[in-house]
C-alpha cells in the first residue's frame, strides 16, 4: 500500500469517525446554538470525507463501485445535517 493511500485512507477513519461523534453530541445538546455548533462541525468532517474517498477513487484504491456508494451516503448525509442546520436557525 502506498503512502498516499495510507494517509488518505487513515485520514478517512478520522474524518468520518469525527462527524459520526459530534453528530451524536449534537443530539445531546440542550440548546439549538450548541445543536447547529456540533452539527456544524459534523457537516465539516463530511465534507472531508467525501474529498478523502475522491482522492481514494482517483487513484484507484480499493472497488470502484464501493468508493460510489460511499460517496452517494456521504452526499445524503451531507443533505440531511445542512438541513437539519437550516431548520434550527
Amino acid at each position: 500500500m502506498s503512502m498516499t493511500v495510507q494517509y488518505y485512507g487513515n485520514q478517512l477513519l478520522r474524518s468520518a469517525g469525527s462527524s459520526a461523534l459530534n453528530f451524536g453530541e449534537a443530539q445531546g445538546t440542550n440548546t439549538d446554538r450548541n445543536c447547529i455548533n456540533k452539527a456544524g462541525i459534523s457537516l465539516k468532517e463530511l465534507k472531508e470525507s467525501r474529498v478523502n474517498l475522491k482522492i481514494l477513487r482517483k487513484v484507484k484504491y480499493g472497488d470502484g463501485v464501493k468508493i460510489a456508494n460511499l460517496l452517494d451516503e456521504v452526499e445524503q448525509l451531507i443533505k440531511i445535517i445542512a438541513t437539519i442546520i437550516k431548520n434550527k436557525k
